[in-house]
């Protein structure tokens, strides 16, 4: 009977510890699991999927009642469970089907041992990331954006809730729209980012010929009326989302912008196409006028900036990963998220 008892103890804390293991694997928090990157959060269509390009990228469902309907981001969680976010900001080209840095650039790989939840959102092509005014297109159809209502009032919710980010304690960065992005909603939202860095942005949008050129930009991208983003040429919503006016809500804020020359590298002479490099040399050059033109106000308003104008490279991938890299340490720093 001894014998018979000590066995049946046996078994019962056999089943007893897996049980509990099972009970840590699949609880619905994170603090009861084994690693903060090991299993899927709950989104809108019930469980975030496995993304393609690894490194414990999430893509993750989100639904957005501002754009009533849901938003795909992808998320890499922090590796230790830090609170920290760092949101990344696609260009104007932005499709549908990934946010171009786990594509371009791969960022999951370049913070993978690190302990801040990347967070980037997939879509937003030509919205400046903006709550427009009316849907995009000239005889009021297509979507309505509010993409500054989903990145500032509903994805931080999400985030708290399933990944454990905090809403007062991100960074944000973009390539060129993204730029210009990051640093209107930083400056919009100081409560929520803490840093701020415009990789080859547009941070002056009501320069003489800015409106001009976007408006080509706009109806290249998809038919988009620039009207519908923030209304006609005097609209005072113009103003407020152009990073040269608003401005102040930055004195706090850890910022970085940079822009290169537009002159060709030996990367771009060996691996870009003539036209690309032609076309690339043009934006970069326009980033880099309004870059500086935007540093200048900064200084005199009395806002700490960081910049960076690299004597050559142009509008394209090979800038934006030297970027990415060449500013990691800064953002872990600012984060405190090694």
């Amino acid at each position: 009977m001894k014998v018979l008892s000590r066995a049946l103890k046996k078994v019962t804390a056999t089943v007893t510890a897996v049980l509990t293991a099972c009970a840590l694997m699949f609880a619905g928090q994170g603090v009861a699991h084994a690693g903060n990157r090991d299993w899927l959060r709950p989104d809108a269509t019930g469980r975030c999927e496995w993304d393609a390009v690894k490194y414990w990228v999430q893509r993750c469902d989100v639904f957005s009642p501002a754009n009533g309907r849901n938003i795909t981001v992808q998320i890499q969680p922090a590796q230790r469970g830090g609170n920290a976010g760092f949101y990344l900001l696609d260009g104007a080209r932005a499709t549908e089907h990934a946010n171009a840095w786990t594509v371009d650039a791969n960022a999951p790989a370049v913070y993978a041992n690190h302990n801040i939840t990347l967070v980037m959102p997939v879509g937003g092509a030509g919205s400046f990331y903006m709550d427009w005014l009316a849907p995009v297109h000239y005889n009021g159809t297509g979507p309505h954006f509010k993409w500054e209502t989903f990145l500032t009032q509903e994805l931080p919710v999400y985030l708290e809730r399933n990944f454990g980010v905090a809403r007062n304690n991100n960074s944000i960065a973009g390539l060129s729209m993204g730029g210009t992005a990051a640093l209107n909603l930083a400056s919009r939202h100081p409560g929520q980012f803490r840093q701020a860095l415009s990789w080859s942005g547009y941070p002056a949008m009501t320069l003489p010929g800015m409106h001009s050129m976007l408006r080509i930009a706009m109806l290249d991208l998809g038919g988009f009326n620039i009207n519908a983003m923030y209304g006609t040429f005097f609209h005072p919503q113009r103003f407020q989302n152009d990073p040269l006016w608003n401005m102040s809500g930055l004195r706090n804020t850890d910022v970085y912008v940079s822009a290169a020359s537009g002159f060709w590298s030996d990367f771009d002479n060996q691996h870009v196409r003539f036209t690309d490099r032609i076309n690339g040399s043009i934006l970069e050059s326009i980033a880099l006028y309004t870059t500086t033109v935007w540093e200048t106000k900064a200084r005199v308003e009395g806002v700490p900036v960081t910049v960076d104008y690299p004597l050559v490279g142009i509008h394209n991938w090979a800038q934006w990963r030297y970027q990415l890299d060449k500013t990691k340490g800064r953002v872990l720093d600012r984060m405190n998220a090694w």
